[in-house]
């Protein structure tokens, strides 16, 4: 269903069952997937790629104009997955390069007057709380909840199933399968709850988990001691081999870290 008073350019390309509502606006090279719904005043911009069964509340703009000196006006994307609610006044900037783009991935929720910054990627099942703030060349990983109003900086890593809760100023990596909160940002544990009820890690997953952490965050060495020590001292798995990894890969930079030594 599409209502007269909506306007879609005729070059848009909409998928079977598309609702789109009175005063919706839908751009020129916009692509919107089967089943999804556009409700009114939601402006669906250029470069939009939407997958099946996403649903875009009112007021949300989608792929708007990057907020970045570097873009030229180049052609530039912005792909949302299948299954993504978007709720009222999110706005979500597409890239500033054509060869990259702004991703949303499967089975995200984005909460009400959010703002995702151009060529940032937010991985499958995360959520992102009322008033969420994440700047632009952002990664975050699968599984990961952003409490309201949590600000992530410009080129920030945060990992999979991590809790940042409410109000919290990012402007380090966030290694997985933590818990941040206060300002300036504190380590606050494990997210087990999450990582036992939703994620199916065993008690002695989220121990090794812990204990690794716990080197970290919670001794008093320096984080390249800790990192051998959790080499030593925990088994190998894949979510230990992970924390290490997110780590190396962070050139060392994460979030709470103490002055290496």
């Amino acid at each position: 269903m599409i209502s007269p008073l909506a306007y879609v350019d005729p070059a848009a390309k909409l998928g079977q069952d598309v609702i789109i509502h009175p005063f919706a606006f839908i751009d020129k090279n916009v692509e919107i997937g089967d089943r999804c719904e556009i409700m009114p005043y939601a402006s669906i911009m250029k470069g939009a790629r939407l997958g099946k069964n996403t649903k875009v509340y009112q007021g949300a703009i989608v792929s708007a104009d990057p907020q970045d000196f570097r873009w030229k006006g180049d052609e530039t994307y912005c792909y949302v997955g299948d299954n993504v609610v978007i709720r009222e006044h999110v706005i979500i900037n597409r890239g500033i390069h054509p060869d990259a783009g702004t991703r949303i991935d499967n089975n995200c929720a984005i909460m009400a007057n959010s703002h995702i910054g151009h060529d940032s990627h937010i991985a499958p099942y995360c959520v992102l709380g009322n008033g969420v703030t994440i700047a632009g060349d952002v990664k975050v990983e699968h599984g990961t909840i952003l409490s309201s109003n949590v600000i992530l900086h410009e080129d920030v890593h945060v990992g999979s199933y991590v809790l940042i809760k409410g109000g919290c100023r990012i402007s380090s990596n966030v290694p997985p399968y933590i818990i941040i909160a206060h300002n300036p940002a504190s380590y606050y544990g494990v997210n087990a709850i999450i990582l036992g009820k939703h994620a199916g890690f065993t008690p002695e997953q989220i121990d090794d988990i812990a204990k690794a952490y716990r080197h970290i965050y919670q001794s008093s060495t320096s984080l390249f001691n800790a990192m051998r020590r959790i080499e030593t001292d925990i088994e190998a798995s894949d979510h230990r081999d992970e924390i290490l990894r997110f780590i190396r890969e962070c050139n060392s930079r994460i979030v709470a870290n103490r002055i290496e030594e």
